[in-house]
């Protein structure tokens, strides 16, 4: 079983920056790719990046030039550096998980709200 925390969602203002972080932990048998979900009220979970074992790197159209997704393969962790906070950026953002054997996990999920 593999156990996934996220850490630094929070309340910012339009134009700010926050940085996620997913740490996976447990039984892993090794992980081939992380990312990273969005959810906002109403609407359905949806990708926002991610990133292979390779490094190779996923962004969709609406954060690209905004949002960074980078690991630490060593420490099982990823990181999403969110820069130029927009409003409709608001959302729970979930951590994935996929193993090298197809199982995949989700965390927790971590808030993001951006307002004035």
């Amino acid at each position: 079983q593999v156990q996934l925390v996220e850490s630094g969602g929070g309340l910012v203002q339009p134009g700010g920056s926050l940085r996620l972080s997913c740490s996976a932990s447990g039984s892993i048998a090794g992980i081939y790719f992380m990312g990273w979900y969005r959810q906002a009220p109403g609407n359905r979970r949806a990708s926002v990046a991610g990133i292979t074992d390779g490094g190779t790197t996923y962004l969709e159209d609406s954060v690209r030039g905004r949002f960074t997704i980078s690991r630490d393969s060593a420490k099982n962790t990823a990181f999403l550096q969110i820069d130029s906070l927009k409003p409709e950026d608001t959302a729970v953002y979930y951590c994935n998980v996929v193993e090298r054997g197809g199982q995949t996990y989700w965390g927790q999920g971590t808030q993001v709200t951006v307002s004035s």
